[in-house]
């Protein structure tokens, strides 16, 4: 449905409930002066229908008031804050549907007490300006929202890939080539080329181009077989679910809808299912579980016999550990290392609940006592001596300072493919409760590091680190403030 229509509902079935209020003329008296049924006149003003013009005239007459004032946008002052925000870029942009949120539902409660939402969300918008949050950020954190809402699984996608595998039983066998993949699309229609993008030196960072017109992927010639796969699994997931609402590169330049942000995401989700089946999968988590003693090989094995990234396989443990075992309070986190000392958090999910580590805005200084952290310090030293070193694997029980909580955390550190001199570490956090004890026996392991942990050097108290990179200037200032607070009670005679 056209905004422009949407808009005309809402107002207009806002307007006759004010109008009808204001008059005091109850449904039921309504009913009785038009000759209209009780559901279509509670469908016209909650927003679903928009009557012909003879209904229109025909309601103008019952509520006294003349046609042209029915119809028009004017609304009365009391209505003004509704329209705003049904106007408003921020009720445009963000997916309700997705959500499973109603828009008329929405705006019928708004228009309990109008003025103190519209002041809620001009604050939000206002927040947005001076954080300079950008409409594609916005996005984004509306779809790990989605994906959270969801425990980051989506079994219309395992169907679908489990469609494929009927359709092409070649595909049974894991690892694929890039050949496999490559004749897969062709049949479906699409060609694959690798020479174009290397002629723009812009572009270098480009992984994949999709041609609409001739049906054919660009894809950079400088992406290992793992990342290959992906692309071409993605295009496939593109083409086999036949979304048409898509990112044309990947990375996504440009500006985009939040449906294409989502099936951009689906569609990653449904490549990494087809390259790591959930089956297989599932036999791999259940004989790590029964494993007494932690290896990382056993962690890094999984990449070859896959032949994945590590990002991936961490991704695919947060759609099969939530939806197959129950382990839902669990978190990923991707930090970016630029140099061993400079560590920027990129990307984050948390199933269930916000967990201890988060706050990827926060441009401070993470706890350096992170595993995440130190993998990816012990990568660039390891790669000082052994240029050739890929892949770094790391465990520890970190326990979060002032906290009763415990994570389990496994990460896996690498060299950034667009930026070698950077440094990448993902990572998989399960909270450590009674089920993850009886189901994971390898949690026992005293050669497992525990470690007592925070969020960021600037809003940590405890001030014996040795790992601290800056003074926590944030915790002293909430000290303090908490300091003033007390004596203002104490001088005031305030009870505590």
């Amino acid at each position: 449905m056209p905004k422009e229509i949407f808009e005309f509902k809402l107002i207009f079935g806002l307007k006759l409930k004010e109008i009808r209020n204001e008059k005091g003329i109850s449904y039921q008296e309504l009913r009785e002066k038009t000759g209209l049924s009780l559901s279509y006149l509670s469908e016209i003003e909650n927003g679903k229908k928009y009557p012909k013009g003879d209904k229109i005239m025909i309601l103008a007459k019952a509520l006294g008031v003349s046609y042209d004032e029915l119809v028009s946008l004017k609304v009365p002052r009391k209505l003004e804050p509704i329209v705003n925000l049904i106007q408003s870029d921020f009720f445009k942009a963000f997916p309700l549907e997705q959500f499973g949120l109603n828009p008329q539902k929405l705006v019928e409660i708004i228009s309990y007490d109008p003025e103190k939402i519209n002041a809620f969300v001009n604050t939000v918008l206002q927040v947005s300006r001076n954080f300079e949050l950008k409409q594609e950020s916005f996005y984004y954190a509306a779809l790990r929202s989605y994906q959270e809402l969801h425990q980051n699984y989506f079994a219309d996608l395992e169907e679908a890939v489990e469609e494929l595998h009927l359709e092409f039983p070649e595909l049974k066998d894991i690892p694929f080539n890039e050949k496999l993949l490559t004749g897969i699309l062709l049949e479906i229609g699409v060609r694959t080329g690798m020479d174009e993008l290397q002629k723009y030196p812009s572009l270098r960072n480009v992984r994949s181009l999709y041609d609409e017109k001739q049906r054919l992927l660009h894809i950079n010639r400088g992406l290992n077989s793992g990342q290959m796969n992906f692309l071409l699994g993605r295009e496939i997931a593109f083409q086999w679910t036949k979304v048409k609402n898509r990112p044309m590169s990947t990375p996504p330049y440009g500006d985009h809808t939040f449906e294409e942000i989502l099936n951009n995401y689906r569609a990653s989700y449904f490549s990494a299912a087809l390259m790591m089946p959930q089956e297989e999968v599932v036999r791999d988590i259940r004989a790590v579980g029964d494993m007494k003693v932690w290896d990382p090989k056993v962690l890094l094995g999984f990449l070859d016999k896959y032949d994945v990234t590590p990002e991936m396989i961490m991704q695919r443990l947060t759609n099969i550990l939530p939806a197959v075992f129950g382990y839902e309070n669990l978190f990923f986190l991707r930090f970016v290392g630029k140099g061993p000392d400079y560590f920027t958090l990129t990307k984050e999910l948390h199933l269930t609940r916000l967990h201890n580590p988060h706050g990827n805005e926060l441009n401070e200084h993470y706890c350096r006592r992170w595993i995440s952290l130190d993998v990816i310090r012990d990568l660039y030293k390891a790669r000082e001596s052994d240029p050739d070193i890929k892949y770094l694997a790391g465990i520890q029980r970190s326990f979060y300072h002032g906290t009763t909580n415990e994570y389990l955390c496994l990460s896996i550190a690498f060299p950034n493919v667009s930026n070698p001199e950077e440094a990448v570490s993902v990572t998989i956090g399960f909270l450590v409760d009674g089920a993850l004890e009886r189901r994971i026996k390898f949690l026992r392991d005293p050669n497992i590091v525990r470690r007592e942990v925070n969020t960021t050097c600037e809003r940590c108290p405890i001030m014996d680190c040795k790992e601290r990179a800056v003074e926590p200037y944030v915790h002293a200032a909430k000290t303090e403030e908490h300091l003033i607070q007390e004596d203002i009670s104490t001088l005031l005679g305030i009870e505590k």
